[in-house]
């Protein structure tokens, strides 16, 4: 099964201009728009000491599945998360408005100041058995959808979605990013310092291990070191 909210553009739209349907049919797996889901495949998720003001609803689906596997990008992100790797990628798993409701959750994300920390906090009520990050592109500037392109030309994987994110503002740094996630110790940028605190990946740059699989990895991984250094 592929489930898929997008953020921005209807998500049917988005599924079936990039071929997903129909690869859906050939590959025989089922192809899920979750704005499209029933009521009835929400999970409420109380606030509870998070700084979401009404808690948030989650997809049944990401918490009866056995397996779950994560695919995102490489990107700076303009619209407050500062950068949307795994951790914000998470935001699609979401409602933005429960099926017959009002309130708007996606409203309340983009106008809260608190944004990146309760980013961090959808990913502690559901958990990955893998994260795959595409950075063979990236954007060093605006994001999400636009932005001056590096090309790091690295795929990522990873089990622990924090030490992810974490090596990816290292990439993002060491590629030239030109917004506010360039300087400041890595582990204190709020997405990653509130998804430490909460203590579902790594809790600092020292923990993390990275493992080059080709000659041509080594040097990116030496230089994501020296950065990790600074942490």
């Amino acid at each position: 099964m592929l489930a898929e909210r997008s953020g921005m553009g209807n998500t049917q739209d988005v599924l079936e201009k990039m071929g997903i349907f129909k690869l859906s049919e050939d590959l025989d797996f089922k192809a899920v728009a979750l704005d499209k889901e029933d009521k009835g495949e929400w999970v409420k998720i109380e606030r509870d000491g998070m700084h979401w003001l009404k808690g948030f609803y989650i997809a049944k689906l990401f918490l009866e599945t056995k397996r779950i596997i994560q695919t995102c990008c490489l990107k700076t992100h303009r619209f407050g998360g500062h950068f949307t790797l795994s951790l914000k990628n998470s935001v699609g798993l979401i409602a933005k408005r429960l099926p017959g409701g009002l309130y708007n959750y996606m409203a309340e994300l983009h106008m809260s100041p608190y944004q990146r920390q309760m980013i961090a906090e959808i990913n502690n009520h559901y958990h990955v058995d893998l994260v795959i990050m595409d950075a063979i592109k990236a954007f060093i500037n605006k994001g999400p959808e636009q932005g001056k392109l590096a090309e790091p030309n690295l795929l990522l994987a990873s089990s622990d979605r924090v030490a992810l994110d974490a090596v990816g503002v290292a990439i993002l740094r060491n590629y030239g990013v030109e917004t506010d996630i360039a300087k400041g110790k890595i582990f204190e940028l709020d997405q990653i310092k509130r998804a430490s605190e909460l203590g579902f990946g790594a809790q600092s740059a020292h923990e993390i291990e990275l493992i080059p699989l080709n000659d041509e990895a080594e040097s990116d991984s030496e230089n994501i070191k020296e950065i990790f250094k600074n942490d």
